[in-house]
Order: structure tokens, then sequence, then C-alpha cells
């Protein structure tokens, strides 16, 4: 990692904030995105404390010029781009039948058109430095959760996309990396969509339980060294991904329960 240059979409909070301080420790320069200017300026200020050359750039990753002008400022900034991360992200909470589909839009805008323009921009770079792009999706794009429909589509079609774009960078040199994290201990959740598209600013789950987001960013540097395709974490996560293949049926009733049981659930226990 060694003076590489990474871009981290989502960068000034949760995982995005761990993966900024894990590369950056193994030497790598990083530039990354938020749409807050004072987050950004306080991670960043954090960041060069701990030694760590970085670009704190205001970008709204569902804006398709944002997306151009961020890797412009990067490529001006360090001549080169050689990992990108698309780690920002939304999810929502609410049972379909209730959601204005706008939500829907707005978390597939965020979650998986916000990868499409980043790398699309990015990508070029990438290529020429053989380098990696790296997806942060989730065990919804694996296995439909409830009262998440339009997360977990959007983490489909990253899933898609990104196993499309590595079949076709096979002979290219580039890696792509399609990383799955269970729950894990973020801010997602206290910004979840409702069904009308409102913040609700709370989470239903125990934050203190989860695998944290420092944590995960070690898997992902490693797994990045390392050029794997997938890294789904955690035991929980493993296991949904192995019996929604094999058992898809009892999967339904069992993901089902196991959401019914959260704080203030719609689904009928």
């Amino acid at each position: 990692m060694q003076k590489r240059v990474v871009l981290i979409t989502g960068g000034s909070s949760g995982i995005g904030r761990a993966l900024a301080f894990t590369f950056g420790r193994a030497g790598a320069r990083i530039a990354f995105t938020g749409r807050t200017e004072s987050s950004l300026q306080q991670v960043s200020n954090e960041l060069t404390a701990a030694g760590i050359e970085n670009l704190p750039l205001v970008a709204d990753v569902a804006i398709r010029a944002d997306n151009e002008r961020v890797v412009q400022a990067v490529i001006a900034r360090f001549g080169q781009l050689d990992i990108l991360i698309n780690n920002a992200g939304i999810t929502m909470r609410s049972l379909f039948a209730d959601a204005d589909p706008e939500v829907l839009r707005r978390v597939m805008d965020i979650n998986f058109f916000g990868t499409v323009y980043a790398t699309h921009y990015a990508l070029p770079y990438i290529r020429q430095a053989k380098g990696s792009v790296i997806g942060i999706s989730s065990i919804a794009g694996f296995r439909g959760l409830p009262v998440r429909s339009g997360y977990s589509a959007s983490k489909f079609a990253m899933n898609g996309f990104l196993e499309a774009l590595r079949t076709e960078m096979l002979y290219e040199g580039v890696h792509v990396l399609t990383a799955c994290p269970g729950f894990t201990a973020s801010n997602i959740r206290f910004t979840a969509l409702g069904k009308n598209g409102q913040v609700t600013g709370d989470t239903v789950r125990d934050e203190t339980s989860m695998m944290s987001a420092e944590e995960v960013a070690d898997r992902i540097l490693t797994a990045t060294r390392q050029r794997k395709r997938t890294l789904i974490l955690t035991t929980q996560g493993r296991l949904t991904v192995f019996l929604n293949k094999w058992l898809p049926g009892l999967m339904d009733k069992l993901v089902y329960n196991t959401l019914a049981k959260e704080k203030d659930s719609p689904l009928k226990r």
C-alpha cells in the first residue's frame, strides 16, 4: 500500500472512516468523500494527526457530475488513482406495501448508481494502475431482507454489477472485490429512511453486539492485498448465504422470524 492512492466514498463515518485509517496506516494516501464539510474536515484533521496524507472532498455520490469532479480532483492532487472503495450507502426501514417508491429510488441512486458513477470515472486510472475496485455490499445483496426491500435491491444490483465488471476485467489485471459485512456497528441504521423518506434517527438493533467498523476495515485491507473476489464477513453472514442457496424455503421463515423480533418491527409475530 505504500504511496498507493485510495479513494473512499462515504468516508466521514462508520466503515468508510475506519477504511481511511486502516489503508492510511498501511502507507496509502487517502482521498475520501462525504456530504457534510464539517464532518469531512474533522476526519481529515484526525488523519493528518496520524501522519496520513489525505484529501477530503465534499460530494454526493448520487450526483454523476460530483463523481467526475472528485476523480479529477484526486488526479490533480496525487497524479494517480490505484484503489476505489465504493462505500457510501444508505438503508431504509419500511414494508414495501407502505413505502413511497421514491424512497427506493433514493436508496438505489446512492447505493447502486453511486457505485456505477464513481467506478465509471475512476476505471481508466485503475486500469492503468492494475489496481482495485471494491464495493462495500451486504449480506442483503445475497438474501432479500423484509422491511429493507430497497436496500436489498440496491445491494443485489451492486453485486451483479461488480461480478460483471470483474469478468470484463479478467485479463486486464484489474482486481474487483465484493465485500459483504454482516450487521456492523455504524451509523447507517440511524440514518435509515422511513416509508415517506424521513430519516428515522434511531437503530432497531443492539449496536454493541456487532462487528466493529475497524475489524471490517482490517479484513477488507487483507482481502485487497490478497486480491480476493468476495469477502463475506461473520459466521451469521456466511451461514445465511449458504442456507439461502440450499434451503431457501427455510430461510424465508428464519429471516422473517429474526427481523420480526427487531424493535418496532412491522412484521407480524
